[in-house]
């Protein structure tokens, strides 16, 4: 029998937890979760018997190498900076590594290392950075097959809340790590439009939105998301003069938000003070914008009873604020909407493609977020398992022997996209 250890049991590990401990006779395999401190979810499958459950502190060398080094597979869904720590272990104990997680510098190191243990250390392998991959890289390769040259690309993806629980003018709410959602786009942009680089900094991002129209599901609008110019080379689309990655938000919320930004709201440095209440409605009074009012009106980010919040910087306050105001209640449904537009020239004739994938949540416990993210790393962790990937060193699933039995298990699971 063999060993899978999962590192992190948080709220997007909800779904991959459940398949892996559904399937574990199919795989024969021991399902062992770690993390600080358990949590209701885990302990309904380690009560009955169908998992074991570890505390463990992953700065704690002894304890974490001890793990691995008993594990056939390791699944890291920790907080990215972590995942270096697991990864080295993983090299000198020769054991293949998932995560979800975009490769840092610091992994990418790891690479000769890794093929010299003979293991693979497959990243990316969630939602966005994820399914984004396997779905884009399915048609393009499709679409360079039929000697189409491939002239436009954009992807968006978004974690919002579906319709029948969007009750708050935001028209969002917290369907992943909260932090993360404030501090988005504090790393700038950066995308190629019509053969030109477009940079822009982090008080620029959200000024600059592209409105994106889901079918059946209306219009949204996205920010540009990171870096997209190295797309170019990993996704072979050297022809391309425009690539461009965004995330997904409804229309206004990119304009509000953005009063955050501006206003210093989303800092971490500690040494900057929150502004006044004063400032903060002087600047609103400015902007004479009705719909940004009534978006802060509804966070109340002054009230009397926010100044009971011990925070060191600004980002530490707004978050705070912001988890009373857009937490999930126990019925919400979240919703995941990705789409990826093609242009491309075949035969001489230009042409357009537009896929869409809509996933809808079932409640606050077996969320979109969580299918998404978790799927794709059950089903990778399965083909590590059944031995039917030759891959090794480094890698993000842009390849076909990844991304297709991954995308016809989640096909399997109702999770694909449709062309409009």
């Amino acid at each position: 029998m063999k060993t899978v250890l999962l590192l992190g049991v948080g709220r997007s590990t909800h779904t991959l937890i459940k398949y892996l401990i559904n399937s574990r006779k199919e795989l024969n395999a021991e399902i062992v979760l770690a993390d600080q401190c358990s949590n209701a979810f885990v302990n309904s499958y380690v009560n009955q018997n169908k998992c074991r459950f570890l505390s463990i502190d992953i700065n704690n060398n002894e304890s974490r190498r001890r793990e691995i080094s008993k594990s056939d597979l390791v699944i890291s869904m920790l907080p990215p900076k972590f995942h270096i720590l697991v990864a080295k272990d993983c090299v000198e104990f020769k054991k293949n590594l998932i995560t979800a997680s975009y490769v840092s510098d610091e992994i990418q190191k790891l690479d000769s290392d890794a093929k010299r243990s003979n293991i693979l250390i497959l990243n990316e392998i969630g939602l966005d950075p994820g399914i984004d991959h396997i779905s884009a890289m399915d048609i393009i390769d499709s679409l360079h097959e039929k000697g189409a040259v491939i002239n436009t690309f954009k992807s968006f993806c978004g974690g919002l809340i579906a319709p029948e629980s969007d009750n708050n003018p935001w028209n969002y709410k917290f369907t992943w790590n909260p932090k993360n959602v404030v501090l988005a786009g504090s790393s700038g942009a950066s995308y190629l439009k019509n053969g030109s680089i477009k940079e822009f900094g982090y008080d620029e991002v959200f000024s600059h939105t592209e409105n994106v129209i889901i079918p059946h599901y209306g219009e949204f609008e996205s920010y540009a998301n990171r870096d997209s110019l190295h797309y170019q080379q990993k996704y072979n689309l050297l022809d391309a003069h425009t690539i461009v990655r965004g995330t997904l938000r409804k229309v206004g919320f990119s304009e509000a938000w953005n009063v955050f930004v501006q206003l210093g709201m989303t800092s971490e440095d500690t040494c900057t003070k929150l502004i006044s209440e004063d400032i903060f409605l002087d600047y609103l009074t400015e902007l004479n914008n009705e719909k940004i009012n009534k978006k802060m009106a509804y966070l109340d980010l002054f009230h009397h009873t926010n100044k009971e919040i011990n925070y060191r910087s600004p980002s530490d306050y707004l978050l705070e604020v912001l988890k009373k105001k857009w937490s999930l209640d126990k019925l919400d449904k979240d919703m995941i909407v990705m789409q990826h537009k093609f242009y491309y020239t075949l035969n001489n004739e230009d042409h357009k493609m537009q896929l869409s994938m809509v996933v809808k949540g079932d409640d606050s416990i077996q969320t979109a977020m969580s299918k998404t993210v978790g799927l794709p790393v059950f089903f990778a962790c399965k083909l590590l398992l059944q031995d039917k990937i030759s891959l090794k060193g480094v890698k993000i699933p842009i390849y076909q022997e990844i991304y297709k039995p991954i995308l016809k298990g989640l096909s399997n699971e109702g999770i694909s996209f449709f062309t409009s």
